[in-house]
């Protein structure tokens, strides 16, 4: 790792901090990898900075990685993984959700590849994605009950 690669990861969180200080929660350094937690309500505020008007260019959304944390509370965390193909940088996005509330806002607006991600993680979790543009089914039969990937799914399925 170069000492340049670290200040330009630090001046990602620092650009996302100065914008709205309400927008960054923490950020952890791991691995030299930078993820950013921000609010669930400030993710498409987030998300459109980091992509356009920071000057960043994270213009492309390679993954959306939900995890449930059953029984901790809050229950799902969403990561985001952005890539600025220009400034050769990564960083990770994490939004914690609540199990009783699993409701987030779409970023298909900002990266058109979310609609995809969005829809397995609505599959599989049961998370929702406010303002989403088709939010069903995309792996599993309509007709399926339950989310099969959340902790507390029963492992021989519901009968």
């Amino acid at each position: 790792m170069t000492e340049n690669s670290e200040v330009e990861r630090s001046v990602i969180a620092e650009r996302l901090r100065e914008w709205d200080p309400e927008a960054v929660t923490e950020v952890i350094e791991f691995r030299e990898e930078l993820t950013i937690v921000v609010p669930r309500e400030h993710l498409r505020r987030a998300a459109d900075f980091l992509s356009g008007e920071s000057g960043l260019e994270f213009r492309f959304l390679s993954d959306i990685s939900p995890v449930d944390r059953f029984p901790s509370e809050p229950r799902f965390e969403l990561n985001y993984h952005l890539l600025s193909i220009s400034k050769r940088q990564r960083v990770r996005l994490r939004v914690r959700v609540p199990g009783a509330n699993a409701v987030v806002d779409s970023v298909t607006p900002v990266w058109p590849t979310a609609n995809w991600h969005e829809r397995e993680a609505y599959d599989l979790f049961g998370v929702r994605f406010e303002g989403h543009p088709d939010l069903q089914r995309i792996l599993m039969p309509d007709d399926w009950e339950g989310y099969p990937l959340r902790k507390d799914f029963p492992v021989e399925g519901i009968r």
